[in-house]
């Protein structure tokens, strides 16, 4: 039987911002940035979990598998944003990380939230995608209850598909099915319910973890350096010169070069100018 809302950790009053419409604008601010301190320490007893699912996404990609975020409302929309800066960040195929959020693309900019109730709505929107047994799927909710997600997770669930669930509510339906659960629990929002505040800023810390920490053991980072970076404009070009500078101890004019002559590949213009360097050493 679904548990009642009104149970859920999401979902309780929160004592510390009780009286928060009677406090002066500075004073308000102070309750909201003291509440989101909560937030980091309640992802560190999760690591081990987001650990395991990132070395569960790389096995998947190192086989030609895909990773796919699927969730409503906020979560759909994080899962969204989170896919969405992989190709620029990392170089790597749109395809490789998608996002699914209910109500499709509209729901981005206008929240559409009625199909989220609906599971067959989610097993659709994932098949859709064609996904497969080597794809790995991660269900977003919040309250862990969300039968858009749930309904997608037991499809992923039926053909063998790796499944991962991030949810911000204690023993949640979503952390029971998926096969790795990550449950940060940053407690009662400010705002009594209001999801997009500290369990949305959980959840944009799990999925900043997982594509970093998979895409630093697929080797696109070398140090710190974001060495898969595309200079596909001014700033980016700007941070591509200086990347290839901190990694080789080459100019600036030479840097462009090396990048010019690789095609405005970074890495290839580091690994161009490190042989060199060993060749004349």
């Amino acid at each position: 039987m679904p548990e009642k809302l009104e149970t859920l950790l999401t979902e309780q009053p929160n004592p510390a911002s009780a009286r928060i419409d009677q406090l002066s604008t500075l004073e308000m601010v102070r309750v909201i940035n003291s509440e989101d301190r909560l937030v980091a320490d309640s992802i560190v007893p999760e690591l081990p979990y987001i650990a395991r699912a990132v070395d569960g996404i790389v096995a998947a990609f190192l086989e030609g598998g895909r990773l796919f975020y699927i969730g409503a409302g906020t979560s759909g929309r994080l899962g969204v944003l989170d896919a969405s800066e992989c190709p620029p960040t990392f170089n790597v195929p749109p395809e490789l990380v998608q996002g699914i959020i209910a109500g499709g693309e509209s729901a981005l900019s206008r929240a559409t939230e009625t199909t989220e109730d609906d599971p067959a709505i989610g097993v659709r929107d994932l098949q859709s995608r064609g996904f497969k047994r080597g794809d790995v799927l991660c269900g977003i909710a919040a309250s862990g209850r969300t039968p858009y997600v749930l309904g997608a997770i037991d499809a992923a669930n039926e053909v063998g598909a790796m499944t991962i669930g991030i949810s911000c509510t204690p023993d949640s339906e979503l952390s029971r099915r998926a096969s790795i659960a990550i449950t940060p629990l940053p407690g009662p929002e400010v705002i009594a319910g209001s999801t997009r505040l500290k369990a949305g800023t959980a959840t944009k810390l799990v999925l900043n973890m997982l594509t970093t920490g998979v895409f630093i053991r697929m080797g696109y980072v070398r140090g710190n350096l974001m060495v898969n970076v595309q200079p596909k404009n001014a700033k980016l070009l700007d941070r591509s010169i200086r990347i290839i500078r901190a990694a080789t101890g080459v100019g600036s004019e030479q840097a462009a070069e090396a990048l010019k002559a690789a095609g405005n590949s970074v890495r290839a213009a580091i690994e161009k100018l490190v042989n060199e360097d060993k060749n004349n050493g």
